[in-house]
């Protein structure tokens, strides 16, 4: 039952695609009320307030100044992200940024001194590493039991540069491709596996399809400050699907059917150029957001491909409904309870209520945001220079 006087009180910018994922949890979440929102299409915005019975504005600006509102989740296009945080910071308004933070560190040190300035909290979010049963194995690390943590692998194939896209999507300067999509979420949850702090970056990157010309795969090696270290691999061109090694279970914890290689890149053929294609998906976007995901009879946690951790005495990795552990006993599975709504985003609000009500910054703040954008622009570097990249803003996780 949600609260008369919410902790949260949620003004949504941008009612596309990332919205849309996010919005069984909002509507669940007892911490939560969505009191208005902004989007620059009209239908869109009429949508929203038919659905849910607010205000829907055409400006950020004019949204940021309603008094009902108190925090914002900005869920626009990479480009904007720091445009429309350093707006809501200078009304007074607590943030939470799809990842990535923004396209640079400079803007998202811009952002992390404006949250400082006006006195807001600024959450960086969603990734992977705000899953359950990811963060159970980090606690799992921390306790000892299972030694030192010597190695992370984690890697991940699937459809998602083959999904319809809009121009802007393909183009790296922009936030398009592997990299700013989905390369956050593999770093963010090593980094928060590993205890944060990088050492260096070694990477390569490919841009392997004709017509798509951004990044669309990587492989990338991780050294912690503390001699650990982390191998990363990504693609996304529909041939593998690495969930055929995680139980047949999507991204985002639904059941998948095994026979799904190859049918995005098919789907593809019946668009006759690129302005259809983002045509399509700008619309498909829109529709969907405004009614939210459709919730299956039942789901499983959300994952990001298939990691494997490496302690001194055992390994683990995320299962379909909690964490497998591996040592000198044996195989065992450890539980983790699911969150109420599919797909389940629900510790980001935590996170983020938890720092309202305590006046502390979340573990998720611009200092760990920034830090993760550090490694996602060495791979880049990296893969650009043929070299290592030595990293100068990394923080440590805060437990």
């Amino acid at each position: 039952m949600k609260s008369d006087s919410p902790v949260i009180r949620l003004g949504l910018i941008g009612l596309g695609g990332a919205t849309n994922q996010m919005l069984p949890t909002l509507r669940s979440h007892p911490d939560v009320r969505i009191v208005a929102a902004a989007d620059t299409h009209p239908d869109a915005r009429d949508g929203f307030t038919a659905a849910c019975g607010a205000p829907a504005y055409a400006e950020v600006e004019a949204l940021c100044r309603d008094p009902r509102v108190n925090t914002v989740y900005v869920a626009t296009p990479h480009q904007w992200h720091k445009e429309h945080a350093l707006i809501a910071a200078a009304c007074g308004k607590h943030i939470i940024v799809e990842k990535p933070m923004a396209l640079s560190l400079e803007d998202c040190d811009a952002m992390m001194q404006a949250a400082h300035r006006h006195g807001v909290h600024l959450l960086i979010g969603h990734t992977h590493s705000f899953d359950a049963p990811v963060r159970r194995m980090r606690e799992i690390i921390r306790s000892g039991e299972l030694g030192p943590l010597a190695m992370i692998n984690t890697w991940s194939y699937s459809n998602f540069l083959m999904r319809p896209r809009r121009p802007e999507e393909l183009d790296t300067s922009l936030g398009g491709g592997i990299i700013y999509n989905q390369v956050p979420h593999q770093v963010d949850m090593v980094r928060l596996l590993g205890g944060g702090m990088v050492h260096s970056v070694r990477s390569m990157t490919w841009a392997l399809e004709p017509g798509r010309p951004t990044e669309g795969s990587h492989l990338t090696f991780l050294q912690f400050e503390d001699g650990a270290a982390a191998s990363l691999v990504f693609s996304g061109y529909d041939y593998f699907d690495s969930d055929e090694f995680h139980f047949w279970v999507g991204e985002s914890g639904e059941q998948k059917a095994p026979d799904a290689h190859g049918k995005a890149r098919a789907g593809l053929r019946r668009f006759a150029d690129a302005r259809e294609e983002g045509a399509f998906k700008a619309r498909a976007a829109m529709a969907v957001g405004l009614g939210g995901a459709p919730q299956p009879a039942s789901w499983h946690h959300p994952h990001c491909g298939v990691t494997i951790v490496s302690c001194a005495g055992g390994d683990m990795r995320p299962s379909a409904d909690g964490v497998l552990v591996y040592d000198r006993q044996g195989r065992r599975e450890l539980q983790v309870p699911r969150g109420p709504a599919f797909p389940d985003k629900a510790s980001v609000l935590d996170e983020m209520a938890q720092a309202i009500r305590t006046a502390r910054a979340p573990l998720h703040d611009g200092a760990w945001g920034m830090a993760t954008m550090e490694v996602c622009a060495a791979v880049l570097q990296s893969a650009r220079e043929r070299r290592e990249i030595v990293l100068r803003h990394q923080v440590p996780v805060r437990d």
